[in-house]
C-alpha cells in the first residue's frame, strides 16, 4: 500500500489515525504535482522556489530503478514481509523473549541495516552491487535502514549514487521505502567520525517514495496493553503463557513468531494445537482459535474478524446465537456460522462461558 496514512480498521485490525504527521520534509505525493505558480496566482511556499525537482523526476537513473522495483513487487507485499522477518530475527523472541525495539541492545539496532539488506535482497533476488549494496536496472544502490524517518546516515562511498531508504516501527505499525540521490545538495555536513551524513530538509524532500506508511505486519504484543502482556509473561509454563496470550489478545492476528515469544520453547507451534495445546484446552472457555487452513479463514472472514494470513492465529470467544421471542433483535441478525449442527456467533463480555464447538479439518 502507498497510501501515506493508514486504512480504516477493520474489525479486531488497528485503529485507523487520522493524525498522523507528514512525512518530515515531504512536499508532494508520488504522482501528485509539486507545488508552484499554476498561473492563477498561487505561489511556491516560500523559501522552497530553488527546489526544482522534489521527487527526482528528472533523474533517469533513478526513474529506471523505481520502475524495476515497482515490476518486482508492485503492492510491497515481498519487501513488506522481508522487512517484518528481518525485526523478527533481530529481536530473537523465541529465544530472547523480546519484542519491542527499545528492548535491543545498541549493537544490535546498528545491525538491523545489514540485516533488512540482505533480507531485501534475498526477496526482490537483487544482484550484488559493484561498490554498493545491489545493482539494479543497471545501478548501483546503497541500501540504508532507519527505525525513525529521516534517521538515516549516508556513508562517503555513496555520494552522488543512488539510495533506497527503508524506514520501519513497531510502534507505529508501519513501513516505508524510497528512493534518491544522494547528491552534495540533498546532505547536511558530515557530523561523525566516520563522515556519514544525514539528509538536509531539502534531500528528505526529494526522497521518491515507492511504498509510504505501508502497513507492518502486526505484532500482538505492540497492540496489548502493558498489562496484558505482563500478565502473559509472568505465567510460569509456556503452555501457560501461551493459553493466556490467546485468552487476552482476541480478534486480533497472533504471527507464529509472537507465539515462539511468549512460549520460548524449541516446539512452541505445539502450545496452539489441539491435544493439549491452547486450542483445546481454552475450549471448555468458548474460545476458539483460527489458523491459516482455508476453512478457518473462510469462518473467520463469516464473524467479522481479521482473516489470518500464513503463520498466523486469530482467537475468539464464541456463543450460540440467541432465537425465539425476546431474543434481542440485535443478535438475532449479528454474522454467525453454524458449526456442529448450531449458530454461532462471537459473544459479549455479558455472555456465560460455554464449550465452544470444534473446528472442521
Amino acid at each position: 500500500m502507498t497510501a501515506a496514512q493508514r486504512p480504516p480498521a477493520e474489525p479486531g485490525g488497528r485503529e485507523a489515525r487520522g493524525d498522523l504527521d507528514p512525512i518530515p520534509g515531504q512536499l508532494t505525493l508520488p504522482g501528485m504535482p509539486p507545488f508552484a505558480d499554476d498561473g492563477n496566482g498561487q505561489p511556491m511556499l516560500p523559501g522552497l522556489d530553488d527546489l526544482g525537482d522534489p521527487a527526482g523526476a528528472g533523474d533517469r537513473e533513478l526513474a529506471a530503478v523505481a520502475a524495476e522495483l515497482a515490476a518486482l513487487d508492485s503492492g510491497g507485499a515481498r519487501m513488506g514481509a522481508a522487512i517484518r522477518g528481518a525485526l523478527d530475527m533481530l529481536l530473537d523472541g523465541q529465544h530472547t523473549g523480546r519484542y519491542r525495539w527499545d528492548q535491543l541492545h545498541k549493537t544490535e539496532k546498528t545491525h538491523a541495516g545489514t540485516l533488512v539488506e540482505i533480507a531485501l535482497a534475498r526477496a526482490l533476488r537483487l544482484a550484488d552491487g559493484t561498490a554498493l549494496d545491489y545493482t539494479i536496472a543497471g545501478a548501483d544502490v546503497d541500501c540504508k535502514f532507519s527505525h525513525k524517518l529521516g534517521g538515516w546516515m549516508i556513508p562517503p562511498e555513496a555520494d552522488g549514487k543512488l539510495l533506497l531508504l527503508v524506514q520501519a516501527s513497531d510502534e507505529d505499525g508501519t513501513w516505508s521505502a524510497g528512493l534518491l540521490r544522494a547528491a552534495e545538495c540533498n546532505l547536511r555536513p558530515a557530523g561523525n567520525r566516520d563522515l556519514k551524513r544525514s539528509l538536509n530538509d531539502r534531500g528528505r524532500a526529494a526522497v521518491r517514495w515507492l511504498h509510504a506508511r505501508a502497513p507492518l505486519a502486526e505484532n500482538a504484543l505492540i497492540r496489548l496493553p502493558r498489562p496484558d502482556v505482563a500478565a502473559v509473561f509472568a505465567l510460569p509454563s509456556g503452555q501457560q503463557r501461551v493459553n493466556e496470550l490467546f485468552r487476552r489478545a482476541q480478534r486480533i492476528r497472533v504471527s507464529r513468531t509472537v507465539v515462539a515469544t511468549v512460549a520460548r520453547q524449541d516446539d512452541y507451534m505445539k502450545r496452539v494445537r489441539d491435544g493439549g495445546g491452547a486450542r483445546g484446552q481454552l475450549r471448555a472457555e468458548g474460545i476458539v482459535i483460527f489458523g491459516d487452513y482455508a476453512g478457518d479463514q473462510l469462518l473467520a472472514s463469516a464473524l467479522g474478524l481479521p482473516r489470518p494470513g500464513p503463520g498466523e492465529f486469530v482467537s475468539a470467544r464464541l456463543t450460540r446465537r440467541p432465537g425465539g421471542p425476546g431474543s434481542g433483535a440485535e443478535r438475532s441478525f449479528a454474522r454467525f456460522i453454524r458449526l456442529d449442527g448450531a449458530d454461532w456467533l462471537l459473544a459479549s463480555p455479558a455472555d456465560a462461558a460455554e464449550p465452544a464447538p470444534v473446528l472442521p479439518r
